[in-house]
């Protein structure tokens, strides 16, 4: 196979050299691909891609494919589950195929934010690099770089990585980026949010000062703009899905709840049938939801960024075929993560900002499907929570719940949990200064002629009871003896 490069053209068509002018946005890019096989893709890749099931491009990639694959550098702006791994993928293994790389000194390079993105792409990258004989290595923190050095020492054409973790072999001399020609930034905004770009430029400054970039974002602004003016050379700009919250298959509700019953509500929605993605703010937070949904009868499992590369992997992997269904997480599950057919998403503890809130959603009603994202607030959240989501441009329909009733079953499916411990141990109460626990299940109807919001019997009537039952005790002593 000719490689594209052989006619030593520079990628984009442009002069070479090592001065990238600023970038430029082309109005008017060429007609998107209708099929893969219009997008010029070798026929190992379509047979793999009909053998896949992968029969039609989806927006981003028919948009992208023509352009990236004739070597452009390309902008790219669409929400998460649009379908952009391919996008990328596809035209970055193609223009590859046919070298060798040498020991250490990869041709192509795809920095991605977060561990799970990294393993996502490279797993779906795997079946097309097979079929075009191309070596792929993955280097993320949390794994033994010992065998990613010795990936890397034995040649990878293609690698994986996040800006941390290569950074450590760049200094380690185990990865050169010399003959790096093409390179992708996935979730640019991402790494950037994260505090990646001094390593992300870093990296940029190493690459074949002619090769081709190809940045995926979604959003092009502050550190993001400052990427793309200084290493992406007269750029075609695609701009498609760009909000989770538009896209016509996904539901948004807010559900307010009272403070008491919060931890009922989430707990009857984790216990649904079907899987469900829950959100939390902090690690700590998402440990002990686990534990008190474990404790519950509902299969959960955790994940952040406290847990161990292994540990992470395990779980996401249960999630997936469903040993688990309730996954408890902090955003570190917001990019990165695809779970088919998974329909509903819970952000437990609302948002902070938009961005946050359209990278959760985007868990859900990927590639075509429906699903629904669900909101919990408290009375005192309404107000922040209706303009977070004013500004995402999306409209929510906002319904006051509790648990136990008919309207929580019919927007979230939820049920009450077995109440079986599956480790062994009794369910943990919760602590909330702020308010007490109702408890796990309890129903307004359950909990008639108790006070509210005191895990189901108030102390006054608990003690009336238990001094009738003295006395009924009593006076069977008497009528015995």
């Amino acid at each position: 196979m000719k490689h594209p490069d052989d006619s030593g053209t520079a990628h984009g068509g442009s002069d070479a050299g090592s001065d990238r002018p600023a970038a430029t946005a082309t109005p008017e890019p060429p007609s998107p691909a209708v099929s893969f096989a219009g997008a010029g893709l070798p026929a190992e890749v379509l047979r793999t891609l009909t053998r896949l099931g992968v029969r039609e491009p989806f927006p981003i990639q028919a948009a992208t494919l023509p352009d990236a694959l004739r070597g452009r550098d390309v902008l790219g702006r669409g929400r998460t589950g649009s379908g952009k791994t391919l996008a990328f993928g596809l035209p970055l293994l193609t223009r590859t195929a046919g070298r060798r790389a040498e020991p250490k000194q990869p041709h192509a390079l795809v920095l991605v934010p977060t561990r799970e993105l990294a393993e996502q792409v490279t797993e779906a990258l795997t079946p097309y690099a097979e079929a075009l004989r191309l070596r792929m290595a993955t280097v993320v923190g949390g794994l033994s770089i010992g065998r990613q050095i010795a990936a890397l020492r034995q040649g990878a054409e293609v690698v994986v990585a996040t800006p941390g973790r290569l950074h450590d072999l760049i200094e380690r001399k185990a990865c050169r980026l010399g003959r790096v020609r093409i390179t992708v930034l996935d979730e640019a905004d991402q790494m950037c949010d994260l505090g990646f770009l001094p390593q992300v430029v870093d990296a940029l400054d190493q690459v074949h000062p002619e090769g081709q970039r190809m940045l995926f974002s979604a959003t092009l602004d502050g550190d993001v703009d400052q990427l793309v003016s200084g290493y992406l050379r007269d750029p075609v700009v695609h701009s498609v899905d760009l909000s989770a919250g538009a896209v016509t298959t996904m539901e948004h509700h807010v559900l307010v709840v009272h403070g008491p019953d919060r931890y009922a509500v989430t707990t009857e929605i984790a216990a649904r049938d079907g899987r469900v993605l829950l959100f939390l703010d902090t690690k700590h937070a998402v440990d002990q939801l686990t534990r008190h949904l474990r404790a519950s009868g509902v299969r959960a499992g955790a994940l952040h960024s406290g847990k161990s590369q292994p540990q992470r992997t395990g779980t996401l992997a249960q999630f997936k075929d469903g040993r688990i269904t309730a996954l408890v997480a902090t955003n570190v599950a917001a990019r990165g993560l695809h779970v088919d057919d998974l329909d509903l998403v819970v952000n437990v503890d609302p948002p902070t900002d938009t961005k946050d809130y359209v990278h959760r959603a985007g868990r859900t009603a990927r590639a075509g499907e429906s699903g629904s994202v669900v909101t919990l607030v408290l009375s005192g959240q309404r107000r922040e929570v209706s303009r977070m989501m004013a500004d995402a441009g999306i409209e929510a329909t906002v319904t006051k719940v509790r648990s136990g009733e008919a309207e929580l079953s019919r927007i979230t499916g939820a049920k009450a949990p077995s109440g079986t411990p599956l480790d062994g141990s009794a369910a943990p109460r919760p602590k909330n200064t702020n308010a007490p626990f109702r408890g796990l299940g309890t129903s307004k109807g359950a909990a008639k002629g108790t006070s509210r919001g005191a895990g189901g019997t108030s102390r006054k009537a608990g003690e009336a009871r238990r001094l009738a039952e003295a006395r009924k005790a009593a006076a069977v002593r008497r009528n015995n003896g």
